[in-house]
């Protein structure tokens, strides 16, 4: 029996729901998992700050509950305004880029004290193409605060812009943890099913995110057509 648009409409929002559920028990759930894993002191890590820590909840976390914040759906703060909503957007934000950089600080120093050569592997040229991209990325969002810096542009066309833009640099960042998860230490913390399990984490959340903002901006915009 085919299903009514009404049915069909609620099926979707109900699937739109439980996914973005999942998304932010993967933010909160990832790196969690890998503070127990990496320890202080370890041959990976300087003490007192393992490298992971300061990546995985840049891109899993903050990052994620950045963009989750304009969820129709399943965002934390929904029943705020948008003006509140966009605040915590930019905070959240301006944390993760603070983290990508002590990520970044930490690897370096702890590369340059055992010798080694950095940015040589995908996974450190992604890492810092992200952190980059995340730098330019929260200093676009200075347009969004203030739209009359760009009078040639619209501020529909501004959020169009930086909403894509956003995108890019989250799947950026989401394909750098999982070139991390590829990494020895990595490998060898996390092994059989456990580390596929690691693994769908930044694909879920890509996929969430993916989904929220093609239909927020770039789904709409082409109906308009």
């Amino acid at each position: 029996m085919a299903l009514t648009a009404e049915t069909e409409s609620r099926l979707y929002r109900s699937l739109r729901v439980a996914a973005g559920a999942a998304a932010h028990l993967v933010a909160l759930g990832f790196p969690a998992a890998v503070a127990v894993l990496a320890r202080p002191g370890s041959s990976e890590g300087v003490w007192p700050v393992p490298i992971p820590l300061p990546s995985a909840p840049q891109f899993s976390f903050l990052m994620t509950e950045a963009l989750l914040i304009f969820s129709p759906e399943t965002s934390l703060l929904r029943s705020f305004s948008r003006k509140v909503r966009v605040r915590a957007h930019w905070a959240l934000q301006l944390l993760a880029l603070l983290c990508a950089l002590l990520g970044l600080g930490i690897i370096t120093y702890n590369k340059h004290l055992n010798g080694k050569s950095h940015f040589v592997t995908w996974h450190g040229l992604t890492g810092l193409l992200a952190v980059l991209y995340a730098g330019g990325q929260c200093a676009g969002g200075v347009l969004l605060l203030y739209p009359k810096l760009m009078k040639n542009w619209t501020l529909a066309k501004l959020k169009l812009y930086h909403a894509t833009s956003g995108l890019v640099g989250y799947l950026l960042g989401c394909a750098s943890l999982m070139l991390g998860m590829c990494s020895l230490w990595f490998t060898t913390a996390v092994t059989g099913a456990s580390w596929y399990l690691a693994m769908l984490c930044p694909l879920i959340t890509s996929l969430v995110i993916m989904n929220q903002v093609s239909n927020a901006y770039l789904y709409r915009k082409r109906s308009q057509h």
